[in-house]
Order: structure tokens, then C-alpha cells, then sequence
């Protein structure tokens, strides 16, 4: 990926053409929202009903099914997330009600979550702002500087076993599932009623279908899409020559446009991800729907900040980056650490 001039950030006479582009895709559309809603959470329900008929045959055979399950949960989620950023309906009342009933779906409190993913697009790529919804991250400064047991806890945090494996659980086990201290009342709320909602789903699906199969279907859809999420966030934040800034010298546009990555997926991917990949753009206008964000990218392939792309192949060196080097300005490895070791020596 195309390193940004981090030197250089866009003017003002940039930001307020290319902001201006944008805003002529934020309004939504009410039939194309409704067409996914029926296209995301039908799929969603027969292949649930297909995964309880296959288990009496053969565990194996439902396998597949529950993968396809997990990408229409990602899918739904999509829809969760637009709703958070008051982007999938024009009726703020609309996006609230979507979104708690895909919150229950996905196991996730809308209110509750929303407030954090909203300090996450305020603070992002920010070096002065870090820990709001975004993923740990250390400069190699601070990771000299730390203590052993420091710089252990941030190896496990970054070995991708801990972050794909366990990282979804704790997710689905604790993040969501417990409120901050600092929560206000309705965040709180959202936590319990959420808690509440997903029990009631619970309990009358374990009565049709018996706990144990309604647990292996839940869980597996569950695991397997939360993965999938962790992942599309990593990648999204996570490249060579990612943008960070301190809060003196940081630009909100060139945070969005370099700060976040053009994930270019293939169409089959794209759909399932809700087009989460065109994340330059997301982060520029939270307020565009998640279906219009392809025309977004074809409206700006002029401006070369929208044009830069990571590929899939390409996206798997996301796992080597690890520390923010700020003198040199890109992400690097462990390993590199140590040949500066070496060197030195």
C-alpha cells in the first residue's frame, strides 16, 4: 500500500471537495434498506432452519451451512453498525429499533456499543487518544520502555492465536455482556436489555429445538463471525504505512483516508461484509449507507488518497505489524526490533 505524505495532510481546499462529494451519498434509501434488511435477516432465518435438519444427518454436512450463517451474521451486523451511525434509515426512531433487534441477533448492546464506536471515529489513527474501541497498539518507544511482564501481556494481546480465538469469545463472553462503570443509564440499559433479549431468544429457540442443538448452531454462527469481524477490523487499521499522529499534527481527512484501508475484496466478500472494506471512505462519512459506499469509491478514483487498495493475499502481512515506529512512521514487526538489536550490538 502506497505510503501517505503524513507531512503533508490534504488542505482545506482538498478536504472540502472531497467532503463535499461525499455528502451527495449520505441521504439513504428507504427501499434499498428495507431490500437488505429482507435479503440479510430471511437468508439468515432459513439457514438456521437448514442447520437444525442437517444435525440429524450429519454434524459435517451442516458445517458449510453454519459458515455461509456466520457471513449473514456479519452481514447483519453491518446493518447494526449503519444503524449506530444513524445511516441506514433518514427516521432516527427506525435506525434506533433496527438496531437493537440486529443487536439482539448479534449479541451486541446497540446504545452501549454505539457510544464506544463513535469515540473510535473521533480518536482514530490519533496516538494521544488511543484505547477507544480501537485495537492496543504500542509505539516501539513505549515498548522499550516497558516492563517485562508489560511487553509480555502485549505479545500474547498481538499473537494472532489470543486476538482470532480467544479474542471473540471474550467479546461474546465479557465485553458485551457487562457494563463500564463509566456507562451512563441508557448504555447500562442497553447492556441488561440486550442480556435480556438475547435469554428470551434463547429459551424459546432451546424449547423448538433443544438446548444443546440451539447452543452448538448459536455458538458456531457466533465464533465464526465474530472471527471474521475481528479480522476486518485488524486489517483495517493494521498495514505498513498506516497514518498515526500526535494531537497537535493530527488531520481528521488524512486520518480517514490513510488511517483506515481500502480492503478490496473479492464481489462475493464485498456483499457479505456490507462493504465494509471502502473503510477510507466510512471513516470520512460516517453518514453514507453502507450500499452506497461503492459509488462513493468510483466518484473519487481521481483523488489518489481513494484509489490505494490492500488485496486479500496482501492483507494476511497485517499479522507482522505490531509497534508504530514513529520516527520512521510505519507499523513493524517484532522480529524487526530484534535486528535493530543486534545491529547495535
Amino acid at each position: 500500500m502506497a505510503k501517505a505524505d503524513t507531512d503533508a495532510p490534504a488542505t482545506d481546499v482538498d478536504a472540502r471537495l472531497i467532503q463535499r462529494e461525499l455528502s451527495s451519498f449520505q441521504r439513504p434509501s428507504r427501499g434499498k434498506s428495507i431490500w437488505q434488511l429482507i435479503n440479510s435477516l430471511v437468508p439468515y432465518i432459513l439457514l438456521w432452519i437448514l442447520a437444525y435438519e442437517l444435525l440429524h444427518v450429519s454434524f459435517w454436512l451442516t458445517v458449510p451451512v453454519l459458515i455461509v450463517a456466520a457471513g449473514f451474521m456479519i452481514r447483519i451486523f453491518i446493518i447494526f453498525h449503519d444503524c449506530g451511525h444513524g445511516s441506514f434509515f433518514r427516521s432516527k426512531k427506525a435506525n434506533d429499533f433496527w438496531g437493537v433487534i440486529t443487536g439482539i441477533i448479534t449479541f451486541t448492546p446497540y446504545h452501549y456499543w454505539r457510544a464506544s464506536h463513535a469515540k473510535h471515529h473521533a480518536t482514530s489513527a490519533n496516538l494521544d487518544k488511543r484505547g477507544h474501541g480501537d485495537v492496543w497498539m504500542m509505539t516501539v518507544e513505549e515498548y522499550l520502555e516497558a516492563s517485562r511482564g508489560e511487553r509480555l501481556k502485549y505479545r500474547l494481546y498481538r499473537n494472532p492465536l489470543v486476538m482470532f480465538l480467544l479474542g471473540p469469545l471474550f467479546i461474546l463472553l465479557i465485553t458485551h455482556r457487562f457494563v463500564r462503570r463509566q456507562a451512563t443509564r441508557r448504555q447500562k440499559l442497553s447492556v441488561h436489555g440486550t442480556n435480556l433479549g438475547i435469554l428470551v431468544m434463547a429459551a424459546g429457540l432451546s424449547l423448538i429445538m433443544g438446548v444443546w442443538t440451539y447452543l452448538l448452531i448459536q455458538f458456531s454462527i457466533l465464533f465464526l463471525g465474530i472471527m471474521a469481524g475481528v479480522w476486518l477490523f485488524y486489517v483495517q487499521h493494521q498495514f505498513e504505512d498506516v497514518y498515526w499522529a500526535r494531537e497537535g499534527e493530527w488531520d481528521f481527512v488524512t486520518a480517514s483516508l490513510d488511517g483506515g484501508s481500502y480492503y478490496k475484496l473479492p464481489a462475493v466478500l464485498r456483499w457479505f461484509t456490507g462493504n465494509i472494506g471502502y473503510h477510507h471512505i466510512h471513516h470520512l462519512n460516517s453518514r453514507i449507507p453502507n450500499y452506497n459506499l461503492p459509488n462513493c469509491q468510483r466518484q473519487l478514483e481521481h483523488h489518489e488518497a481513494a484509489t490505494r487498495s490492500i488485496g486479500l493475499l496482501e492483507s494476511l502481512k497485517a499479522l507482522r505489524y505490531r509497534l508504530w515506529d514513529e520516527e520512521r512512521q510505519q507499523m513493524i514487526s517484532f522480529g524487526e526490533i530484534k535486528r535493530r538489536f543486534r545491529q547495535a550490538a
